[in-house]
């Protein structure tokens, strides 16, 4: 591996954002989850790519009431 890569389990990814595993797993499905890479049965996100994820979340417009 790089180094400066930190690579995070769906868990992980999970525990970290306070979202159930099932949620990440639905996020993946619909396309909307952070980048991620398969390795085997394995997805893992790279902290930066997950980073930049939560960032563009900040620029999205709130829907109207």
């Amino acid at each position: 591996m790089e180094s400066g890569h930190e690579w995070l389990s769906v868990e992980t990814l999970a525990a970290e954002l306070g979202v159930p595993m099932k949620t990440v797993y639905v996020w993946n499905s619909k396309g909307t989850a952070p980048r991620a890479a398969r390795f085997g049965k394995h997805t893992r996100y790279r902290r930066a790519d997950v980073e930049a994820w939560i960032e563009a979340r900040f620029d999205q417009p709130r829907p109207a009431a």
